[in-house]
């Protein structure tokens, strides 16, 4: 039998060698997507309207509509997941009612997205007839981040010491306004960065778009800003294909002539952006740390 040393250096060197094959992999997937990606990207790719029969189209409606979905769903989950997070951290006694509230919390967080998007498609697209559109994909995208984005603030409200919230009762503060002036300010770091790290999580979502915000990209007019015409990129209610879902459709379909190239193209487009959420997560996060404490 060997020695206690050596089952040491063993159980060590397989932990760094489970996490270097896993570095490896990761590296070689990014390798090879941006290896085949950036050459294919420049200024007409990146604002162009797709093509569906002809080579050279772009990906300029669908890079929109992707971060226009993406800022209309955070403006709805965002607010809900805050106050269910503060309501469970702060305020809920550990009874059966937040042990049910986490248990489903836990349960949506764990619902492939495709059943989130046929959800959505029942209830929202057919139920409440809004049809396939931008609207749609964003209360969709709701019910896929929210378990995501309460779990993170709450581990955000967690890490704040409790002797802050005994110091702002002690100085006459209420428990809303101690919530709100001194534990809120505290997280805004850990908050911010949870935030942005869901926004590149659904920022990348196509299961669920495909069967609530469409797989069309009708022509936008980008100097019509009156929400309510069909042509206007503000409208809530137009169908509206993403970058992920353009990349599913047209592998799928296989009818672009250069479907590669445009598929290789999207495909960077979305890992550069995922990996900017990423880091600007970290460097927002530091910043606004150092900024809002004394260290």
């Amino acid at each position: 039998m060997m020695n206690p040393k050596t089952q040491n250096k063993v159980a060590i060197g397989t932990l760094y060698g489970i996490a270097g094959l896993v570095v490896l992999i990761l590296m070689a997937l990014l390798g090879y997507i941006l290896v085949s990606g950036l050459p294919q990207l420049s200024w007409h790719f990146l604002t162009a309207p797709a093509k569906a029969f002809l080579k050279g189209g772009g990906v300029g409606i669908q890079l929109y509509n992707s971060f226009y979905l993406l800022i209309l769903a955070m403006l709805i989950s965002f607010p809900i997941a805050l106050g269910a997070a503060i309501y469970l951290y702060e305020y809920a006694k550990d009874n059966w009612v937040t042990t049910t509230i986490r248990t489903a919390i836990e349960i949506l967080s764990s619902l492939p997205s495709v059943v989130v998007g046929l959800f959505g498609f029942l209830f929202f697209v057919v139920k409440l007839n809004l049809g396939f559109s931008i609207l749609s994909g964003a209360f969709a995208l709701t019910f896929f981040n929210l378990p995501l984005l309460t779990r993170s603030i709450e581990d955000s409200l967690r890490t704040i010491d409790t002797t802050q919230r005994e110091g702002g009762l002690a100085l006459g503060l209420s428990r809303w306004e101690t919530v709100t002036r001194v534990i809120l300010p505290a997280a805004v770091p850990s908050i911010l960065t949870g935030v942005i790290l869901s926004a590149g999580r659904v920022f990348g979502e196509a299961a669920a778009l495909i069967y609530t915000a469409g797989q069309s990209a009708p022509a936008l007019d980008f100097t019509d800003w009156n929400p309510f015409n069909i042509s206007s990129p503000l409208n809530p209610m137009r169908p509206a294909e993403t970058l992920a879902v353009h990349i599913w459709k047209i592998n799928s379909e296989g009818i672009m002539p250069d479907a590669k190239a445009i598929s290789s193209g999207s495909s960077a487009v979305l890992v550069l952006a995922i990996l900017l959420f990423n880091f600007a997560a970290r460097y927002l996060g530091k910043r606004l740390y150092k900024r809002l404490t004394s260290a």
